[in-house]
């Protein structure tokens, strides 16, 4: 009877914003994407940029939630489950690699 595939686990981080010192506006969220399933794991790191918006909240009450909110927000649904699945095809070849190196006589 095969095993099942465990389950992937995708965690968003903030790594870094980049602010404006007068007002706290976070122009640029650097964010990390992991992917873990028990065995394997892989990540992905990128930056995005805002907007201005009509309200600031300060910079002293922002949380990793709210601005983790704000990237999949600006990515919308579609690319975030873009990004998380291909960090799933990153898990699976390290599962079950499509390309080896070798000779058979070697064995």
């Amino acid at each position: 009877m095969p095993t099942a595939t465990p389950a992937t686990v995708f965690t968003w981080k903030i790594a870094n914003l980049e602010r404006e010192t007068a007002d706290g506006f976070v122009m640029t969220a650097h964010y990390t994407v992991s992917a873990e399933d028990g065995t394997y794991s892989s990540g992905a790191y990128g930056s995005l940029g805002f907007k201005r918006p009509d309200k600031l909240i300060p910079y002293a009450d922002l949380t990793e939630d709210l601005v983790i909110g704000w990237v999949k927000d600006a990515f919308g649904a579609e690319k975030v489950a873009e990004i998380e699945a291909a960090l799933q095809g990153q898990l699976d070849e390290q599962r079950h690699p499509s390309k080896a190196a070798g000779v058979p006589w070697a064995n």
